[in-house]
């Protein structure tokens, strides 16, 4: 058994842009899969930051066993009896653990993108780097998230430094800007990675909880009430405490209202659960980068995302949405870039159309003609040439003729400092024409509105 001590943080290393997982501390902790189980509490108690330890067969890798797996099955009834004194590989066996393993040349950006891709319920496990020599390493999940942190800031001071400068190549500066762009949508991913899994822990699973014991509750007041009934038809003169104790509680009104009652509540519990649904959906975290969706409901779930901002009344008006959707089958496509699209768009659509509500408020003061009430309008449909198209219109305040042709470039904002990157468009952009094939254009009229019309192929080449 060998363990690496003095463990440094990844954010301690001097990392470069390019830094590959071998650069980065890992943890070294192996043992023979023909030891007792009991040895792993051993090993596990005297490193309390070791995330897992490699299982080896005559030092032949095998597998790896994480401390979260480990222990969550080790505080089950009988389990600590079960496999204490028995070889670790009936445990290994029985838990069958899934392996992500990468290898140590491999960039720490493009690692950290591969790990997010996992779904939920393991994107904390540790990774198994796997090096040119033949050894094997664990690394801590939020070792990487360090040194994806120390890339993200070092990229920003090189990008600080291009535009104070302006001596840098041009094809140098494309490749810091895609570096920027992939760490921003990693960065947007981790944070819907961890959104989804702690919705998943904390509240799926009490919801389903209440939602299955509810549909016995409702079973069980019909059946009770049934018997109240009964007993008031073949009872109609009842004691004079009994007859005081039904005026009390209000039988009749109790009668009619309980059902409605839980109904209500089941409603409520599936609201939730739709919620969750549509988060899940919308990050596409637990499932393949491309693959064959109904577009719709990704649409659908950016709105629900969005849905406390349209909601949100601003100087007395709230945005009204109205969906035209044609008749699409599903198509492929990359669904948590394409949602990526969708909810940039409408980010930028809302913001425009709360500063047309402002203008709207001072041409009121000022007595002039008011501004047609805020709405965004969404229309799909599929062409004869198998090509889907997507139109997202406002009727905001519109964009200049002479800056429409800098939307979509990188770090170009109309906002005030602090309140946009300048990335949205530009990343929006990517995703449509260069990973998809596709087409994106803007159409605006200044004081009439704009309109964002995506065109993807229903199949990618």
């Amino acid at each position: 058994m060998l363990a690496m001590h003095s463990m440094k943080y990844a954010n301690e290393i001097n990392l470069q842009l390019e830094s590959t997982l071998q650069e980065l501390p890992m943890w070294e902790v192996q043992i023979e899969l023909h030891c007792p189980g009991g040895d792993l509490i051993t090993l596990f108690g005297q490193e309390p930051l070791l995330p897992g330890i490699i299982l080896n067969r005559k030092q032949c890798f095998v597998g790896m066993l994480s401390r979260q797996k480990f222990f969550e099955h080790m505080s089950r009834p009988y389990s600590f009896g079960l496999f204490s004194q028995r070889p670790i590989e009936n445990l290994y066996n029985l838990l069958q653990p899934d392996l992500f393993i990468l290898a140590g040349e491999i960039t720490v950006v493009e690692a950290t993108q591969k790990a997010l891709q996992r779904s939920f319920h393991l994107v904390y496990e540790p990774i198994v780097v796997a090096t040119k020599s033949g050894k094997y390493g664990l690394l801590d999940f939020h070792q990487l998230l360090l040194a994806y942190s120390q890339i993200y800031a070092l990229t920003l001071t090189h990008l600080q430094v291009v535009e104070e400068q302006s001596q840098i190549a041009k094809a140098g500066f494309q490749d810091l800007q895609h570096n920027y762009s992939r760490l921003v949508q990693n960065e947007k991913m981790a944070a819907l990675g961890q959104l989804v899994a702690g919705i998943a822990h904390e509240i799926n699973n009490p919801v389903n909880f209440v939602a299955g014991n509810l549909v016995h509750a409702i079973d069980y007041t019909r059946n009770l009430l049934e018997l109240i009934n009964l007993y008031r038809q073949h009872y109609p003169a009842p004691d004079q405490q009994i007859k005081t104790k039904i005026s009390e509680i209000e039988l009749d009104y109790v009668t009619a209202d309980f059902p409605n009652l839980l109904t209500s509540m089941k409603l409520g519990c599936d609201r939730i659960e739709q919620i969750v649904q549509s988060l899940r959906n919308f990050s596409r975290l637990d499932e393949a980068e491309k693959k064959t969706v109904d577009i719709h409901e990704g649409i659908d779930s950016t709105l629900l995302i969005l849905r406390s901002r349209f909601k949100e009344e601003f100087h007395g008006i709230r945005i009204s949405v109205i969906k035209e959707y044609g008749n699409i089958p599903e198509i492929e496509c990359y669904a948590g870039l394409l949602n990526q699209v969708f909810m940039n768009i409408l980010a930028n659509a809302i913001d425009a159309l709360q500063e047309s509500i402002i203008k709207n408020q001072e041409l009121h003061r000022q007595n002039s003609r008011l501004l047609t009430k805020p709405v965004i309008q969404i229309q799909t449909e599929l062409t004869h040439d198998a090509q889907v198209n997507i139109r997202i219109v406002d009727n905001g305040v519109g964009i200049p003729e002479d800056i429409q042709k800098y939307l979509f470039n990188p770090f170009f904002t109309t906002k005030p400092v602090g309140k946009g990157t300048g990335l949205g468009l530009s990343i929006s952009y990517q995703i449509v024409v260069e990973k998809h094939g596709g087409q994106l254009q803007c159409l605006s009229t200044v004081g009439k509105g704009t309109e964002f019309i995506i065109q993807i192929p229903m199949r990618l080449s």
